[in-house]
């Protein structure tokens, strides 16, 4: 059951998936509407699933699941995958990656394997202020608050 992402809940689940470049307005379209159609279908052993999506900067697809009404299961979340990797293949992009790390360089997303990030931070290239994109937040609360953040503030901070 697809909602608005902005009425979910605060402890709704969030998957945060990480494209490896922006979307084009038109790629943006489709993907919405691939996205809407999957969400309004997703259920898990046969019972809705209450959830909503963004995509933010044009580079990353967030999901949000209300588990107050179903949690995910083994086989909606393998649903899910096979989703983004639908996405990945139709557009020609990393989504699954996760070793790589997305940051702001200026209103810029920059988007970079996870050792040449590291070499950026040793080169002082980037350093604990720069703005990082910390996907592993679990939460919408946690998103809202701690997805954008100095990079001394997230797991990035062992590499500045």
């Amino acid at each position: 059951m697809l909602v608005d992402f902005n009425t979910l809940p605060e402890t709704s689940r969030i998957w945060i998936y990480q494209c490896n470049r922006t979307f084009s307005d038109e790629e943006i379209r489709e993907v919405n509407a691939l996205t809407q159609d999957f969400l309004t279908q997703w259920t898990a052993h046969g019972a809705d699933l209450k959830a909503g999506f963004e995509i933010p900067y044009n580079r990353f697809l967030v999901i949000a699941l209300d588990q107050s009404m179903n949690n995910a299961s083994g086989c909606s979340i393998d649903a899910s995958v096979h989703f983004i990797q639908h996405l990945e293949q139709r557009f020609q992009v990393d989504l699954l990656d996760k070793m790589n790390v997305s940051f702001k360089q200026g209103e810029y997303v920059a988007y970079k394997p996870l050792k040449d990030f590291k070499k950026m931070a040793k080169e002082k290239a980037v350093s604990k202020n720069t703005v990082v994109f910390n996907n592993l937040v679990a939460t919408k609360q946690e998103y809202l608050e701690h997805w954008e953040v100095p990079a001394s503030e997230s797991w990035h901070a062992r590499f500045v």
